[in-house]
């Protein structure tokens, strides 16, 4: 269960504002709820937890168990945005930190021998590319291609690169690629069709940023090694708890009070902070989230994020001590999953014997304590959401719960939290630098521009 505690934040708000944010939660729970909101055409993720079906499942581990009969090592995931943060933030955070070197991907209950995933379509960096194409033609690969219509320049440029590896490499391609799309129409369904690839569908109803619980980030999860129906039934636990229409909702709480910061105090930038660097993705995918859903009509909290204690040494300066104008969202892990004691040194130059015996995550919790206390004399709010442990069954859970706060966020701000108008305008400069055909008389105006 996702537990949110907004007790630093006490300092800085009035408990009757608080209240009126809370009314203001409840009643965009209810537009969400009732589907009677902008966007109501794209709230298909909302129960993905609980009709999620079991043959989808399946279909996912015939896919991996297909590619480990033909001894593929390396799985290249092609996508960008939602169509890749959310798998690779549960891969990320479920894998052995060190499973490259070891060959380990999970800490839980990832197989030992699931093939390594690596990520592509998501940057347009030629070194990039090219460095991840040593490293295809030196293992067993396959690729998962996820694009709703196969024309998004990014991804489709690394599946052109990648496919044609395949295709001179193995005589069985068509069979190491898989591709997730539209059901019906585009490029990449066109091309999946005519040469007979597995495909996924990208439900019509489910926007990118939103997809995580889709085949978008289901099949890769599945093929790192991970247990999705445990991610399913955390993600199910918060779909009933945060349709609940009750001033206790984790995600109603959430809503009001970041919106009661950004409204009320002038707090611009929400950090989302993590003291663990397995969450690191994390804070990509709910930038994307947030920033996506929630940055319209010269509105939105702008949403960054950082791992202490690292970032304590490079961003608490500003943190402490520049500008008023955020707050911190702390994403609390009360346990960690593996066991590491301090010795006692007998010279103790580093003078840490005071700490023998100690886990290192004590000192970690009392880092966390330290900075919450040291942000909070300094101005700077806190929330916290907290989780048992990095689990498959808690990062479900917490995929289920920034998305619903995220709608009621967006609607007590005003925003369609599920369109993007403002990202079409560098794709059409990019296509008319690009000489890309239909956009002469743009490529003109733009070069005079220039």
């Amino acid at each position: 269960m996702v537990k949110v505690n907004l007790g630093g934040c006490g300092s800085f708000v009035k408990d009757a504002d608080y209240k009126v944010y809370v009314g203001k939660a409840l009643e965009a729970l209810e537009v969400l709820e009732s589907g009677s909101g902008a966007g109501n055409d794209f709230l298909g993720w909302k129960h993905l937890p609980s009709e999620t079906p079991e043959s989808l499942i399946a279909e996912c581990e015939a896919v991996r168990d297909c590619w480990k009969a033909k001894g593929v090592d390396l799985v290249v995931v092609i996508g960008i945005g939602g169509s890749y943060l959310g798998a690779r933030c549960a891969i990320e955070a479920l894998s052995h930190n060190f499973a490259k070197q070891l060959r380990r991907p999970s800490t839980g209950s990832g197989a030992v021998d699931a093939p390594e995933v690596v990520f592509a379509g998501n940057n347009l960096s030629e070194e990039y590319l090219a460095e991840l194409m040593d490293l295809v033609a030196e293992r067993n690969a396959a690729t998962v291609v996820i694009s709703k219509s196969g024309t998004t320049t990014e991804p489709a440029v690394a599946f052109r690169v990648v496919k044609e590896h395949l295709e001179k490499t193995y005589a069985d391609a068509s069979e190491r690629i898989v591709a997730i799309t539209d059901a019906r129409k585009g490029a990449l369904k066109t091309l999946a069709t005519q040469e007979g690839y597995k495909t996924f569908v990208v439900p019509d109803n489910v926007g990118g940023r939103y997809s995580v619980l889709t085949p978008v980030g289901l099949l890769p999860i599945v093929l790192a090694g991970f247990d999705v129906r445990a991610m399913l039934a955390g993600a199910k636990e918060m779909e009933a708890a945060c349709a609940e229409k009750s001033e206790a909702n984790p995600a109603v709480m959430y809503a009001a009070m970041r919106n009661l910061l950004y409204s009320e105090l002038g707090k611009k930038v929400e950090i989302l902070v993590s003291y663990n660097p397995k969450l690191q993705y994390l804070g990509e995918w709910w930038k994307q989230l947030y920033g996506e859903s929630e940055g319209k009509d010269l509105k939105g909290i702008f949403p960054a994020s950082v791992n202490f204690t690292t970032d304590l040494h490079s961003m608490g300066q500003f943190i402490q001590e520049g500008e008023r104008i955020m707050f911190e969202t702390v994403v609390n892990v009360e346990k960690s999953n593996r066991s590491v004691v301090i010795g006692s040194d007998p010279q103790n130059l580093d003078q840490l014997n005071y700490l023998a015996g100690s886990h290192v995550e004590h000192c970690n919790a009392m880092a966390q304590l330290g900075t919450k206390l040291a942000h909070i004399d300094g101005g700077v709010p806190q929330l916290e959401v907290s989780v048992e442990n990095l689990s498959e069954f808690n990062l479900g859970g917490l995929f289920q719960f920034f998305e619903y706060a995220c709608g009621i966020s967006a609607y007590v701000l005003g925003i369609n939290p599920f369109n993007q108008p403002g990202v079409e305008a560098y794709k059409k400069n990019m296509f008319a630098l690009l000489e890309k055909p239909g956009y002469e008389e743009m490529t003109k105006a733009i070069k005079e521009r220039l």
